[in-house]
């Protein structure tokens, strides 16, 4: 997301790579997730996806340059040999420095091994400021395995050059792979691209945000109920500040503001209280028309089956009365329950004692012929209020005692709105036929 609102802000692009050089865990699977995931989120990029596996010839042939240059040397340490040597490193507090990285000799097998240079290594981050590591920090790190397939390490490299990335914005957890990266820059006489290093998103807790924490995908989030522009507005704040404000409702305004001096240089909480008010505004201002269509999975979930047509007019219907109580699109299916076509309602524990109350019977069935004497042109909202107002002034009682058996009967119990809006959100017929389900229940 960040690389795609600073492509935006500087009127670049954003690039999309794979980065499948582990054949074991890059799978296909595993790369749809990934583009299904920025798809579904709204993070789009430029041009064809671009996998790193296809570029293995560019990778190769760096390599041999490093050789050729005295940057990279051949490796011949077979795997206990290799072993024993780590050991040894470890034993000693060292990094790990290969004996034939002066030149001996070998035979069989071999790798390419970068030769790690004296001195220190540093970089400015964008994010981070200056950072300096000493070299004896790093290992004779593997850029050509045995088989002739190049690391990560290498590859990226190769790639962000090949590719001409200007500016590299990625997790903090990457930062000593810039020191490594940097070092294979300037051994490859290239330009190195900005690096903006982003602190990781820590747990509620403050720990590193992991499994333990809940779902971590983009498709969890859209399971959850999350708009796609909600989230996107909830993470960006999450890393970056522009002044006091919160709510970004299009994606214009993030990249109009968006800067990598905003970054925050701290990691950041997960917050679902602050996640769900976010995505809240997001869904307070999103069309009827999109707000349903982003619902209907969501509503045929809660709903057991596919919706109506007469259905989808009582939630469209509803609206706005659903908008103010949902935070998620699972909270607003929830809310809109009491609309779908379930009849009859199983009214059943607390909810059913309102039905039981002494003189109930005679109450409803009071309302009732009053509300027969309704026509459909006359069922709205106001009308209804005015209804159930009179009613209860002319019974002389509270309108708790009227109010919450009617509401029983409709709605079973499930969240619902004021009791005027619930029966002209259901309509004239399917209101008496609720009624008239719940007669035999009543005392």
């Amino acid at each position: 997301m960040f690389n795609r609102y600073f492509a935006d802000h500087m009127g670049g692009e954003m690039l999309l790579r794979i980065e499948d050089t582990d054949k074991a865990r890059s799978t296909d699977a595993a790369t749809q997730a990934i583009i299904d995931g920025l798809d579904w989120l709204g993070v789009h990029h430029e041009g064809e996806i671009v996998f790193q596996s296809q570029n293995q010839a560019a990778h190769t042939d760096a390599a041999k340059r490093l050789l050729d240059n005295g940057a990279a040397f051949k490796c011949y340490l077979s795997g206990d040999e290799l072993e024993a040597q780590r050991a040894k490193a470890r034993e000693a507090g060292t990094a790990f420095r290969s004996p034939y990285r002066d030149g001996q000799d070998g035979a069989g097998e071999f790798v390419v091994r970068f030769r790690v240079p004296d001195g220190s290594t540093s970089i400015k981050d964008a994010v981070q400021g200056d950072i300096v590591w000493d070299n004896t920090n790093f290992d004779d790190l593997v850029l050509l395995r045995a088989d002739g397939t190049p690391t990560y390490m290498l590859a990226v490299v190769v790639d962000d050059h090949d590719m001409g990335i200007t500016h590299v914005i990625r997790g903090d957890d990457h930062l000593i792979n810039a020191g490594r990266q940097q070092q294979l820059y300037d051994a490859l006489g290239w330009d190195v691209p900005v690096w903006a290093h982003v602190p990781l998103i820590h747990g509620p807790d403050g720990k590193k945000l992991s499994k333990r924490h809940g779902s971590l995908g983009a498709e969890a989030y859209r399971d959850m109920g999350y708009l796609a522009s909600g989230l996107r507005n909830y993470l960006v704040k999450l890393g970056w500040a522009h002044g006091d404000q919160e709510i970004f409702l299009n994606d214009e305004d993030i990249a109009q503001a968006f800067t990598l001096e905003g970054i925050n240089a701290a990691p950041s909480r997960l917050d679902f209280d602050k996640m769900d008010h976010i995505n809240a505004q997001h869904i307070a201002e999103l069309s009827a028309d999109a707000l349903l269509t982003a619902a209907e999975p969501f509503l045929q979930a809660e709903a057991g089956n596919d919706l109506s047509d007469q259905v989808r007019e009582r939630v469209a219907h509803a609206l706005p009365t659903l908008r103010p109580r949902s935070k998620t699109l699972v909270e607003l299916a929830h809310n809109a329950a009491y609309l779908f076509d379930v009849r009859p309602l199983e009214i059943t524990g607390k909810t059913a004692k309102s039905l039981r109350r002494d003189g109930t019977a005679a109450l409803v069935a009071a309302l009732t012929f009053q509300l027969e004497s309704l026509e459909d042109a006359s069922w709205t909202a106001d009308r209804l209020q005015t209804v159930l107002a009179d009613f209860v002034a002319d019974q002389e009682i509270g309108f708790g005692k009227i109010g919450a058996p009617v509401r029983a009967a409709l709605t079973a119990g499930a969240p619902s709105p004021d009791l005027h809006e619930v029966l002209a959100f259901l309509g004239r017929t399917e209101t008496l036929g609720r009624i008239k389900d719940a007669t035999p229940l009543m005392g």
